[in-house]
C-alpha cells in the first residue's frame, strides 16, 4: 500500500481508517488494532504539526507492506526535519509546547509497537518506520 495526502489535520483520521482497512486482512484483534489506529495517528500528526508547521502544502506518504503475521507501516515527509532526534524521543519533550503538545508521540508508537525506527534529516524531512506482529485470532481460540 502506497497512501499520499496532504499535511491537513482533518487526514489523520483519513490515515487511521486507510490503515485499519489494510490491516484487516490479518483479522487483528480490537487491542491490536487500536494500537495501529494509534501509532499511525501520532507518526501523521507529528508529520503534519511539526514536519509541516501544519502547512497543507506538505505532503504525507503512508507506505504498508504485510508479510506473514506482520505489518509494516513507514509514514514520510519531506518536511523541516528533526534538530535533535534524541531529545524528541524523550517522553514530555516537545517543540510546540504552545501548541499543548504532551510530548508522548514517540514513545507511544515506540511501546505500541514490536519494532520502531525515527530517521531524520534537517531540512530533508523524517521517516518513522513500524513493524506489528498481528496474533491470530484463531490461535485465541484453539
Amino acid at each position: 500500500m502506497s497512501l499520499t495526502f496532504s499535511a491537513r489535520s482533518e487526514n489523520e483520521a483519513f490515515a487511521r481508517v486507510a490503515v485499519s482497512a489494510f490491516v484487516s486482512q490479518l483479522d487483528p484483534t480490537l487491542g491490536e488494532l487500536n494500537d495501529l489506529k494509534t501509532a499511525i495517528s501520532e507518526a501523521v500528526t507529528n508529520a503534519i504539526i511539526h514536519g509541516y508547521d501544519s502547512d497543507a502544502a506538505g505532503k504525507v506518504t503512508i507506505e504498508g507492506y504485510i508479510e506473514g503475521d506482520a505489518i509494516s507501516l513507514t509514514v514520510i515527509d519531506h518536511g523541516r526535519g528533526i534538530e535533535d532526534l534524541d531529545l524528541a524521543r524523550q517522553p514530555l519533550y516537545t517543540s510546540k509546547p504552545e501548541l499543548e503538545r504532551s510530548g508522548m508521540g514517540f514513545t507511544i508508537m515506540e511501546n505500541f509497537m514490536d519494532r520502531f525506527e525515527v530517521v531524520s534529516e534537517l531540512g530533508g524531512g523524517t521517516r518513522v518506520s513500524m513493524l506489528k506482529r498481528i496474533e491470530s485470532k484463531k490461535a485465541l481460540y484453539n
